[in-house]
């Protein structure tokens, strides 16, 4: 009996293991900050609507989001962010197709917090650039909390900071990602 015990539980972390699990969230997190240090405010947005998917046995990784979706302090730079920026009408969505390129070392089925790169394609205004980013996984019961933080040059977007306002906004704007994700119903 204790064998059958033993041999079931084996091939149930076999097949855990072998076919994998999506999990998935529509309310991601994006912090989007351009803050110069010269400038008295702040330039952040935040986005609470990001969708991501992660795929569990291959380690792919998948967000988008719409641009629109940023929230600033002010009005009025929320319309400049859009309209003059990253140009929103033309580009409304930004997206980010990659992996996790140390997934062996996650084990899903357990509870802990997980040290991961991730790599792969970042899609701003039109332009896309390969990125790669040191980021956290933590799993606790049954679910997946991905974290990473990173940095972008504006100009590799093609995203253009108008002479006049130079001085308040950044070069780079800095990403942070918080995202919740939930095993993905079939």
């Amino acid at each position: 009996m204790k064998n059958h015990l033993l041999l079931a539980t084996v091939l149930m972390l076999v097949a855990t293991s072998s076919f994998g699990q999506k999990f998935f969230t529509k309310s991601g997190k994006i912090d989007f900050d351009a803050t110069s240090p010269a400038s008295p405010e702040k330039i952040e947005g935040v986005n609470r609507t990001a969708t991501c998917v992660v795929d569990t046995k291959t380690g792919a990784i998948q967000f988008a989001v719409l641009m629109k979706g940023f929230a600033f302090e002010r009005a009025l730079m929320e319309e400049h962010f859009n309209e003059n920026y990253v140009e929103s009408h033309k580009f409304p969505k930004a997206e980010f197709k990659g992996s996790i390129i140390n997934n062996e070392t996650i084990n899903y089925a357990k509870d802990g917090t997980y040290s991961v790169t991730v790599k792969g394609k970042l899609t701003i205004h039109g332009e896309t650039k390969e990125v790669e980013t040191p980021g956290k996984l933590t799993v606790q019961g049954g679910k997946i909390n991905a974290n990473a933080s990173f940095s972008i040059l504006l100009s590799d977007y093609k995203v253009s900071i108008p002479g006049l306002v130079a001085d308040k906004v950044s070069k780079t704007a800095k990403l942070i990602i918080s995202c919740s994700l939930e095993p993905l119903k079939s």
